[in-house]
């Protein structure tokens, strides 16, 4: 492994049964980085972080992790990291302070050592008001920056975390990452798993996968680059609003020239075109010639969002020509 990845896979595959949920993942992983697994349900986001995480073998392939491989190293590396697995999995009847109290024990923290480390935790979850509160009885968020604060208590080089944020109240996101910040300038490393697209913007890198395969792997400026043309935002507004109005929309835009994808967004639609300042006039008369008013047409820039439903897309495309060609499975 190079000293230059703490993380490192090579064809890393698991399959169950004839379902292959991670295809032979390649990732390399910097010291320090805050690594975003970005991709939906089903992607083999989870399946990735148990295999690092040495509680599970891969079918194929080899993964190294602080420089300790998976399958032979495992025990050196579970006192080298800390999980947080995407389901709630403390302790429901004990009060907070025996959660972290048990925990420590797990990892051997003991000691003067144990006592301030979980007074540090305490303040840094902001959790130092609730200590003797059962974890039951904790919101979302509050569950969630405990189970990372146990994941903390013995002080790991790398942390795992596995959708931390499903499920929680956007306030309680934001104070999540901003713990998630500091520890990153603390030089932890961090891989985290997430369907959120507005949380890949906050890692140093991201992998976006999907099927188990990583489509592209890069910071998300780069990623957000790869997207083709320019994006055009609009609102298609009609007498008759009813329900097949943005698919009527959608239909007369996509067929016109310059234009080489279109995207949904609720009540809008995102369009991109080799040229926005010449396609935008003919958008707006493509739609007009429909009785469909073009209102807050602008021009506008890509989110992670719209880069990942093209990517998507496009990977989509490759594998349906593929299949078709002589060589194909079809």
């Amino acid at each position: 492994m190079s000293d230059n990845y703490i993380i490192k896979t090579e064809n890393l595959t698991r399959k169950f049964g004839d379902l292959v949920a991670v295809d032979g993942l390649n990732l390399e992983i910097g010291q320090g980085e805050i690594f975003g697994l970005v991709g939906p349900d089903g992607a083999g986001k989870t399946t990735t972080i148990r295999m690092l995480a040495a509680i599970m073998d891969p079918t194929e392939g080899q993964a190294t992790v602080a420089g300790y491989d998976t399958m032979k190293q495992a025990e050196a590396i579970k006192h080298r990291i800390g999980y947080m697995a995407q389901q709630f999995n403390l302790y429901a009847d004990l009060s907070v302070q025996e959660n972290l109290d048990f925990f420590a024990d797990i990892f051997g923290v003991r000691g003067r050592e144990r006592k301030e480390r979980i007074t540090q935790l305490l303040n840094f979850a902001r959790l130092a008001e609730f200590t003797n509160r059962r974890a039951a009885h904790l919101s979302g968020g509050m569950k969630k920056k405990l189970a990372l604060a146990c994941s903390l208590i013995h002080r790991p080089e790398i942390l795992y975390l596995d959708e931390p944020t499903t499920g929680v109240d956007p306030v309680s996101r934001r104070e999540f990452w901003d713990i998630l910040s500091d520890l990153h300038i603390e030089g932890v490393t961090i891989l985290v798993s997430t369907p959120y697209m507005d949380e890949a913007e906050r890692c140093s890198r991201i992998g976006l996968i999907y099927r188990g395969q990583i489509i592209v792997c890069d910071t998300p400026d780069r990623v957000k680059g790869l997207v083709e043309g320019e994006l055009i935002e609009v609102r298609p507004v009609a007498e008759d609003r009813g329900v097949g109005l943005i698919r009527r929309a959608e239909a007369t835009i996509t067929s016109l020239p310059g234009v080489l994808e279109v995207q949904t967004y609720g009540d809008l639609l995102h369009i991109f075109v080799d040229n926005a300042a010449q396609r935008a006039p003919q958008l707006r008369a493509a739609l007009a010639a429909q009785s469909i008013q073009a209102e807050d047409l602008r021009q506008t820039h890509a989110r992670m969002e719209e880069a990942f439903i093209s990517l998507i897309r496009r990977q989509q495309e490759e594998q349906a020509r593929t299949e078709k060609s002589p060589g194909g499975e079809s």
